[in-house]
């Protein structure tokens, strides 16, 4: 997630309409046997064992083209321009807005698609553009407090609940003889800077038309508490999640956030014990509120209306509560549909605490839509201010609000 995926997409644009109008309608020539889907997307080769199974359940074949990340809108934005686009088309859920806005999506219901009964209502509205469903997520995430469960332990310590729980446990659990801070974030100047402190941000009132309203002030506020007692590595500035993770394995933070995705890792680490809850907030009993995770599958317009009848057919497969378990055995991610999510957690308790945070976690598109990105950009340069010190958390949410137009 780049500042450049978003200049190419606005500058792309009226490129992409244009090319998109003169595709062809016809349907592509069958050559009597089954079609070839390509799937274009930024995951690992992991990820084709589940393709082929969908393809085996759609009647067809299915080939599987894995981009770099940080290459994938550049590419997209090309291939609609030249009318090379994949049959089936994965990205990351906040993208979704943007690339359908050139339109170079299809929407679901001109294929009879519709989100599965259950599905967690953020799914649907990170994949929608104009009231329209573009794409769906079979299986999503979120961050929630990882903490290692000895250090608690032996300094007496239950997991925090409420900010000031955080700050104070933070601070016992940190011991600068050995290098242990007490508590980790990314607070890096990247959209995964945002992704972090949204839930403090969101969950307590902040908004990202008022960038700095009280709420907001509150929240990095505690961020700034959290580096100045020396609780928090000033390093955090420059550290991304997977640095934090690195240091959370390393034994150098107590406790951490971060996704469920990083599961792997802890639990190949011998001698680690672990466990997870939700993220702290201010009182201790508000709902949190935390970013939506996940990459949704879409129908980009080829112009072959069979094979996009046929790609629409492998979207609702990969989305079915069957095949959202399947994903989530890959991927680490949680199945998208609650009641799959709850019997998920059941089987995999370390999913647990994330379970119950994407019940009520939020696309990040909610509000201002294809213009996120700009808020984004705004929320992690505040962060990154305060931090460094180059301005009070109040004087930086305001340049932050000034800067979001």
């Amino acid at each position: 997630m780049k500042n450049s995926r978003v200049v190419a997409a606005l500058a792309g644009a009226a490129s992409v309409a244009l090319a998109l109008a003169a595709c062809s309608s016809g349907s592509s020539a069958a050559s009597g046997g089954k079609q070839t889907l390509t799937v274009e997307d930024y995951y690992t080769a992991t990820y084709d064992p589940l393709y082929k199974d969908c393809a085996a359940q759609v009647g067809v074949n299915v080939n599987p083209v894995h981009v770099a990340g940080a290459a994938l809108i550049a590419k997209v934005l090309q291939q609609a321009s030249s009318r090379t686009l994949p049959d089936v088309l994965m990205l990351d859920n906040p993208d979704v807005q943007q690339i359908a806005a050139t339109g170079a999506l299809a929407p679901l219901k001109d294929f009879g698609v519709s989100a599965p009964a259950g599905d967690v209502p953020s799914v649907v509205n990170a994949g929608t553009y104009n009231g329209q469903l573009y794409g769906l997520a079979p299986v999503i995430n979120s961050i929630a407090l990882y903490y290692n469960v000895d250090m608690l332990k032996a300094a007496g310590i239950t997991p925090p609940k409420t900010w000031d729980e955080l700050k104070t446990d933070a601070s016992k659990l940190t011991d600068p003889g050995k290098g242990v801070y007490g508590f980790a974030m990314s607070n890096i100047n990247t959209y995964e800077g945002t992704w972090q402190f949204l839930p403090f941000f969101w969950t307590n009132g902040g908004d990202e038309k008022s960038l700095d309203s009280p709420g907001a002030r509150q929240a990095l506020q505690l961020d700034v508490d959290l580096q100045n007692d020396g609780s928090m590595s000033k390093s955090s500035v420059t550290w991304s999640q997977q640095d934090v993770n690195n240091q959370f394995l390393a034994g150098k933070a107590a406790m951490m956030i971060n996704g469920p995705w990083q599961l792997p890792a802890l639990n190949a680490k011998k001698g680690l014990n672990f466990a997870s809850v939700p993220i702290p907030t201010r009182t201790g009993d508000q709902q949190i509120v935390s970013p939506l995770g996940g990459e949704t599958f879409n129908v980009p317009q080829t112009g072959d209306k069979t094979k996009m009848g046929l790609a629409a057919k492998f979207v609702d497969c990969m989305n079915t509560p069957a095949m959202q378990v399947k994903i989530a055995g890959v991927s680490g991610n949680v199945p998208a549909q609650e009641a799959a999510a709850a019997d998920w957690a059941k089987s995999h308790p370390q999913v647990e605490s994330f379970v119950k945070t994407v019940k009520t976690a939020r696309a990040r598109t909610a509000e201002l839509g294809s213009k996120w990105p700009t808020a984004a950009t705004a929320i992690y340069t505040a962060v990154q201010d305060a931090l460094t010190g180059k301005a009070s958390p109040a004087d930086a949410l305001q340049q932050a609000q000034a800067q979001n137009k």
